[in-house]
């Protein structure tokens, strides 16, 4: 079934102006011929590939109009999936786009499952796996920087310095096997060990740099979880809505107002945040407030950054202090919030207890300490700007995975030889580290795994 013909419409249901059925396979382009009526009545065959087509879908069994479309054509293998590829442009309804799809599965294709367009893209060759992942993470991305590393891992960079540490060990299990097959010849094992300390050596502090990559890569990727917290009525909903710019919260005067978790994705300064605004942190009698709270605190446990806010014009309290124990293991920022308001806030006392952590001021009333805050969260996770364009940052947690897993085994190896291990004692630790970066890019991947994987794209790409 792999190489039959697949179908599937590749943009988003609902209404719009324009939608997409693509097709794939061998049997493409008969069945838009068997479909497609174009003015000039030349059938697709005869056209030059890699062109556009204006004419309309006829239904061939009650000679009916379908739809106007204009349709693209594309001859493997200049395609992205290597194949024959049909796209039909037509109208963007939800019945216009269904009809076309459904009149094209009518006359010999297949839907597409799942990812299925991108899979027989790796399959035939066009792109690797880490390739394949990167489509994913590009459509998913939520910040330019979040696109650039997506976009460089896509064109093939973190593919390339893959291979390149792959045929590094290649070269090393080469001269290993020489030493195995040869024995007899002395000289052989003294020149295999420094060259395979060398290169073992190198290939180690490659997969340390970019390990050194993958916390700052991973938050680019899937965002920053990042929780507001404090007692009710500091400003928590306050400082969501300047954060994300829209009035996403209920703010009143009233304490207690927010009584769930409300989550949100906020760009700020290139970095993704998951920010989640929570129910004010306090004892309480209300039922439903206090389910609020207990959710806070869950919350508040699975954080990569917390927001603490306190509230400048009054003074610090058991339960402010209790907050900061809680927090006192985990990476936070403090706010202190109202300064438009008399002071009342022992500072002093809030430094002492924040320890180290950064303190932010701020007026979210009068807009005021946004930047300073916003700066402050850049520079706590990514010292600043992300050179987004200049590295190769590995985001995708499989990857990051299998990187620990070969710097462990490469490590193993160069151990063994220090202490002069046999060679062919050696060479099996090598040989795994080389197996193991194959699974990043897919050379060494199973079915499982690859079925897994393109099973979370959408339906169409």
């Amino acid at each position: 079934m792999e190489f039959d013909t697949i179908a599937a419409i590749s943009t988003p249901s609902g209404e719009g102006a324009i939608a997409i059925v693509r097709l794939s396979g061998p049997e493409a382009i008969p069945i838009a011929d068997k479909l497609f009526q174009a003015p000039s009545g030349k059938k697709l065959a005869e056209q030059v590939s890699h062109t556009i087509h204006y004419g309309h879908l006829v239904d061939p069994w009650t000679e009916e109009t379908v739809e106007e479309v204009m349709l693209s054509f594309m001859k493997a293998p200049k395609t992205f999936t290597r194949e024959d590829v049909i796209e039909i442009n037509c109208h963007g309804g939800i019945v216009s786009v269904n009809r076309v799809l459904a009149l094209v599965l009518r006359a010999g294709a297949r839907l597409a499952e799942p990812g299925e367009f991108t899979k027989r893209a790796f399959l035939n060759g066009r792109i690797d796996l880490s390739q394949a992942e990167a489509v994913m993470d590009l459509i998913r991305a939520k910040t330019d920087r979040a696109m650039d590393v997506a976009l460089n891992q896509m064109e093939g960079r973190l593919s390339k310095l893959i291979g390149t540490l792959r045929q590094a060990l290649l070269e090393s299990i080469a001269q290993m096997e020489v030493n195995i097959d040869y024995p007899e010849y002395d000289d052989v094992e003294e020149m295999t060990r420094p060259i395979m300390l060398e290169k073992s050596m190198w290939v180690r502090s490659e997969i340390d740099k970019l390990l050194q990559t993958s916390s700052q890569g991973k938050i680019l990727r899937e965002g920053l979880s990042t929780v507001i917290v404090g007692r009710p009525n500091v400003g928590k909903s306050s400082l969501l809505n300047s954060l994300v710019q829209e009035n996403k919260a209920i703010v009143t005067e009233i304490a207690g107002t927010t009584r769930d978790i409300i989550e949100e994705y906020v760009n700020v300064r290139g970095v993704p945040l998951r920010l989640v605004d929570t129910a004010g942190i306090r004892e309480t009698e209300d039922i439903v407030e206090r389910i609020g709270v207990e959710r806070s605190r869950k919350v508040l446990k699975e954080a990569d950054l917390i927001l603490y806010v306190l509230n400048y014009s009054e003074p610090l309290t058991a339960e402010d202090e209790r907050l900061f124990e809680a927090v006192k293991d985990m990476n936070y920022i403090v706010v202190i919030n109202k300064t438009d308001l008399p002071q009342k806030i022992d500072l002093e006392k809030v430094q002492a207890l924040a320890g180290s952590r950064l303190l932010v001021t701020t007026s979210l009333i009068e807009e005021e300490g946004i930047d300073q805050l916003e700066e402050a969260i850049a520079d706590l996770f990514f010292e600043g700007e992300i050179e987004a364009g200049d590295m190769t940052y590995v985001s995708n947690a499989r990857h990051i995975s299998l990187l620990h897993q070969a710097h462990q085994t490469i490590s193993d190896a160069i151990e063994a030889a220090e202490m002069e291990v046999p060679v062919d004692m050696i060479q099996i630790d090598v040989t795994r580290t080389w197996e193991i970066l194959g699974e990043i890019i897919g050379d060494t991947a199973d079915d499982g795994l690859l079925n897994q994987l393109f099973s979370q794209f959408c339906l169409g790409k």
